[in-house]
Formats: C-alpha cells, structure tokens, sequence
C-alpha cells in the first residue's frame, strides 16, 4: 500500500515537471515504454525488485535500456534510484500515463475476451464505450480464455460481464438454490 501512494506522488510530481516543461506527452511515450519493457522482460523486472542487486547496478542498466528517453524520465529514474525506490518505477510509469490520461479527459477502458480483439471489434468497442461515458476511452485488451467467451467491459468503477462463465456461473446458482 505504501508502495502505491509513494508511486502516485512520484507520478504526480513528475507529470508537474513535465507540463511545465512543455513535455508531459513526450514523457508520457517514455511511461509507456517503461511499462511494456518491464511488464515484457521478467528479467528485468525481477532485477528491480531483488534486494541483491546494488542500486548502481541497476541504475546503470535502467539508464542503457532506456537512453533514447527524456531527460525527465531519466533524470526520474535517478531520483527513484537515490532514494531506494527504484523497485516501484513500473507503478510511477502506469500511474503517470493513468493522470496524463485524466488531465487530457481520456478513459482506459479495459475489455477482457477469451480471444484479442480484432480492430474492427475494437472501432465498436471504442464507439460504444465513448457512448457510455461521454469521454474520449482508450481501450485495452485482456485476453483471459477462462472467461470461455463474450467480453468483460471496465470502465473506471463501472463492470459490465458478458461473458459466458459468468452466464454459466449464474445459472449454476439458480440451480443450486431451487
């Protein structure tokens, strides 16, 4: 939990810096970066977490990993790595592209189906979502085959399950009270 908040200020403040400096967008690619590369590599993600690995060791593979990245994102990562963080930087990159997100009125909508999503079911997906809420809705795709099939749509606080487990779920509970 403390992990969490301390993830929001650092976003926060860093989301600060780069609207000032007239970069929160460009920072905000480098977030995403950030967010993929960790998520995709468990090597790298089980550096940043391991008590093993001095700082400057990591720091130093963090820097070469993300080079091509803003000064801000780097100047970032060495903050989080001066003050013993640097295993909460994934979190810091989601939370900031989260509150870029909102500052720009922008929605994640996260729709998880048995198989991905093809653009075409993804135009309609967006359209409905936007219909919804009224905002601009960026979508992303979770694919769980458990769900067997149909589609679970969250947006923000709001769920709505369409999927056949839940369906399957539900009429095993009709049975089992009659």
């Amino acid at each position: 939990m403390a992990g969490a908040r301390a993830a929001i200020r650092y976003a926060k403040a860093t989301l600060s810096l780069a609207s000032e400096l007239n970069s929160s967008e460009r920072i905000n690619d480098d977030m995403k970066l950030i967010v993929n590369t960790v998520s995709d590599s468990k090597d790298l993600s089980n550096m940043l977490k391991s008590p093993i690995i001095n700082a400057s060791m990591k720091k130093a593979v963090l820097l070469e990993a993300f080079k091509d990245t803003n000064k801000t994102t780097l100047d970032l990562i060495n903050v989080l790595v001066s003050n013993n963080r640097i295993d909460i930087l994934e979190d810091v990159a989601k939370k900031y592209t989260q509150l870029f997100d909102e500052s720009k009125g922008v929605e994640l909508a996260t729709v998880t189906t048995a198989v991905a999503l093809t653009a075409d079911l993804k135009k309609k997906v967006l359209a409905k979502a936007k219909e919804l809420t009224g905002k601009d809705i960026e979508v992303e795709n979770i694919v769980d085959e458990s769900i067997i099939g149909g589609f679970i749509l969250r947006v923000g606080d709001v769920q709505y399950n369409a999927s056949i487990s839940n369906q399957l779920n539900k009429l095993k509970r009709e049975f089992s009270i009659n």
